[in-house]
């Protein structure tokens, strides 16, 4: 019965994400939407235990990019039905891991499928 009732429990507002030295973050799970992957990894209806959890790890993001992932949630979550969209400030030694981060996550798919 309790397992019955585990399956029905709506999902957790907010998960975790985990950099790959270690840094946790914990972000609106609502938020974390705008990645198609995450999205996939943290659908109640998957298997994955990331969904079982709220936990997802990232072994290939530092937590200095993963810091700059979880803010870009934010500001799209904010920003997702606004006209006026201040620019989002990116430092210029980040920008290669950002996009090898992005094109993980589905960003750029996501962004696309936005328009």
């Amino acid at each position: 019965m309790a397992t019955t009732m585990q399956a029905l429990a709506p999902p957790s507002k907010y998960v975790t994400l985990v950099s790959a030295d270690g840094f946790e973050f914990v972000v609106l799970r609502e938020a974390t939407m705008v990645s198609p992957i995450l999205k996939g990894m943290l659908d109640p209806r998957s298997q994955f235990a990331e969904a079982k959890n709220a936990r997802c790890v990232f072994q290939e993001i530092s937590g200095m990019v993963l810091d700059k992932v979880v803010e870009y949630f934010h500001y799209w979550y904010k920003y997702r039905d606004s006209e006026e969209v201040p620019d989002l400030d990116i430092p210029v030694e980040l920008c290669l891991e950002l996009l090898a981060a992005a094109d993980y996550l589905g960003l750029d798919q996501a962004n696309m499928s936005m328009k």
